[in-house]
């Protein structure tokens, strides 16, 4: 199942939060368009607009073959009993198109107990994760079982919750990350985890435009995201590229900008460093409208089979 589920993802897919603030119609439209321009997978984020769950159904009964893949259920906004039904559901309204990312941390005191099996609300992110996985694997189905069963992955980024991904899930789902970290979380992983790797870019010929929007991006997940910054430092970054905004070293090595040669360059090499599929988080001056412009130029550019 592995290599033919690879396959229905391909190389390329699209990451985005526009969704988050869009009418229900224009979803739609724009999920279609994706998946018309040959995209193999759509992801979509949660933070506090739609709920994952919603979004992934409006999706999915928009398109008729893309993956809709979470990227990522936060698990700090469901119980695990409420998100493995809702996989189930899904998997079974959608065969095979349904992949449930998780990730986040929960933050309140409660206990949840499934089967006799407890799962504590708050404490070390992987033993959490682990947990919350196990929790969801013991609500027992009192409804139709989906065939094929719903692929998971985790919003991993150190090497615990990188293991762990490879040993209970399909794979991982990194994000904010650079080539490097490509290469690292595929020798941690092995060869047979799936390895969907989210790259931020820039689609414009003014690089000192497009750095700035770079920029932004960057500075804003390190300044608000500990485990982003964590992240950066495990790479090798130092107070020089994080402190008082980021360095353009690090800038760089998050964000691919300029034409859409300079996309597919950096795409390759998450390819060739192990990545089995990368999805593109376009980034604009208003992230609160769809990049679709820039969706149809990247997919003439990276859909055409060039890639290895």
């Amino acid at each position: 199942m592995k290599d033919d589920a690879r396959a229905d993802l391909g190389r390329v897919g699209i990451w985005t939060f526009a969704f988050e603030g869009l009418p229900a119609g224009q979803v739609r439209e724009a999920a279609a368009e994706i998946e018309e321009l040959g995209y193999g997978a759509v992801w979509f984020g949660e933070a506090f607009g739609r709920d994952t769950v919603g979004q992934a159904w409006l999706l999915l009964s928009a398109t008729r073959r893309i993956t809709v893949a979470s990227g990522i259920a936060n698990i700090a906004f469901r119980d695990p009993i409420a998100m493995a039904t809702a996989e189930r559901t899904l998997g079974e309204a959608f065969p095979g198109r349904y992949l449930l990312g998780l990730g986040g941390h929960r933050v309140d005191d409660t206990v949840h107990h499934v089967d006799g099996y407890p799962v504590p609300a708050k404490g070390r992110a992987v033993t959490t994760m682990r947990n919350y996985l196990a929790a969801m694997d013991a609500v027992p189905a009192h409804g139709p079982v989906p065939d094929p069963a719903p692929r998971r992955v985790l919003a991993a980024l150190g090497p615990k919750m990188l293991h762990l991904a490879a040993e209970r899930t399909w794979g991982a789902h990194p994000y904010f990350v650079s080539v490097e970290h490509t290469a690292r979380a595929r020798q941690i992983m092995g060869p047979d985890a799936f390895l969907a790797v989210e790259q931020a870019v820039v689609l414009d010929t003014d690089l000192g435009r497009a750095r700035e929007v770079a920029t932004a991006h960057v500075g804003g997940y390190v300044s608000m995201a500990a485990h982003q910054e964590a992240n950066v430092r495990r790479l090798g970054f130092g107070d020089d590229d994080i402190v008082g905004g980021p360095s353009g070293r690090l800038v760089d090595a998050i964000v691919a900008y300029g034409d859409a040669e300079a996309i597919r360059r950096r795409v390759q090499q998450h390819l060739d460093a192990g990545a089995d599929h990368v999805c593109l988080q376009v980034l604009t001056a208003d992230p609160a409208v769809p990049p679709q412009r820039e969706w149809r130029e990247l997919a003439a550019a990276l859909l055409d089979g060039r890639l290895r």
